[in-house]
């Protein structure tokens, strides 16, 4: 029996899977709570087949950006569910990972976050970074933000994506969602060009590379609220990853003018729990004086330890956050284990702290 793309993406939807993923001679797999399942249900699909399947949510000006460059973002809405697709090549053959999105946008007290974000956002200008690995709901957490702004302020919100995730509906602010291939060229152009749109909030998907990272700082530079997303594992290597992508020649700086508008990082993580679901474990970095004068001295080790004692004003490390859903009996002590980038001080806390 032919399979459809339809029935695939309703069934990872019905089941709450985060991804689903569809390869050539492969049974369709469904990622739940971070673990990739068989869709026992379906036979593995066939070269033609694939083609096909995937043949049937593309435009003809996608099937060739496809064809010539072998990979393609995209996003593709089915009813009110949303996906974020990628399609690629392997070993000749075609493949794509299909992120589900969410038709809502969860609230700060539906993902469980750190009531200081609310306090961040209420900033005019600056500079937030969201970071974690692929998966972790980086994207989630930013729309969360953006649309709290949305609907307690009054705004112009740019957004630049690829491709955009979550639609945003404008309530008191407007809303420009701009998607990479479609609505500009690229990241450095787009933003370029968003100074002259009057923005109060923007927000840059990813930074990708060095041109897209120093106009992202530029644009903070210039009094707006700026938002983006990073692949890094703590506070402190999202301020070397920053740093390191510039040459030596221009390295302090780049290190002024970011220590000038960084305001915030937020490296999260999805822990799998008890109860076979999931559950955030955040780190914040908040740039106050202490943290600005390292970044301009390139001192960016001595960042732990300004964050171990600035706990009063809203900042914790990833280790404290792991101890306390420990502690209160969500994770297992080896699931936080296996996620800690400081197994020892993870042990440190668990000896320390005090769940009331």
């Amino acid at each position: 029996m032919q399979i459809k793309i339809e029935e695939l993406l309703k069934l990872a939807v019905a089941n709450k899977a985060s991804d689903l993923h569809l390869s050539v001679n492969t049974i369709p797999k469904i990622r739940i709570n971070g673990e990739l399942i068989e869709v026992t249900s379906f036979r593995g699909i066939e070269s033609s087949e694939m083609e096909n399947l995937m043949m049937s949510i593309l435009t003809e000006e996608q099937k060739l950006i496809l064809k010539t460059e072998r990979e393609l973002d995209f996003s593709v809405a089915t009813g009110e569910d949303r996906f974020r697709v990628n399609m690629y090549f392997q070993k000749g053959m075609l493949s794509a990972a299909l992120r589900v999105v969410a038709s809502t946008i969860p609230t700060f007290e539906e993902l469980g976050l750190p009531s200081i974000l609310e306090d961040i956002i209420k900033q005019k200008q600056g500079f937030v970074l969201v970071t974690g690995p692929t998966g972790h709901g980086k994207s989630t957490t930013v729309a969360s933000a953006i649309n709290k702004i949305n609907n307690d302020r009054s705004c112009h919100i740019v957004t630049i994506e690829d491709p955009v995730e979550y639609v945003l509906k404008p309530n008191k602010s407007i809303i420009s969602q701009r998607e990479l291939g479609y609505d500009t060229n690229s990241f450095a152009k787009a933003l370029k060009s968003v100074l002259r749109q009057d923005p109060n909030v923007v927000f840059v998907g990813e930074m990708r590379d060095l041109e897209t990272i120093s106009s992202t700082i530029t644009v903070a530079e210039t009094g707006h609220l700026v938002f983006s997303t990073l692949h890094t594992n703590s506070a402190a290597q999202t301020i070397d990853r920053i740093i390191d992508v510039f040459p030596d020649s221009i390295k302090s700086q780049i290190r002024i003018q970011l220590a000038e508008v960084i305001t915030a990082v937020i490296s999260q993580r999805l822990i799998p729990t008890v109860d076979n679901n999931r559950v955030a474990a955040f780190e914040i970095l908040l740039a106050n004086s202490a943290i600005k004068n390292i970044i301009r001295e390139g001192k960016t080790f001595m960042i732990e330890n300004v964050m171990q004692t600035s706990t009063d004003v809203g900042m914790i490390n990833m280790e404290a956050s792991l101890a306390r859903l420990i502690k209160e009996g969500r994770i297992t002590e080896e699931m936080g284990m296996s996620y800690s980038l400081r197994p020892l001080e993870l042990q440190n806390k668990l000896r320390s702290i005090k769940v009331r």
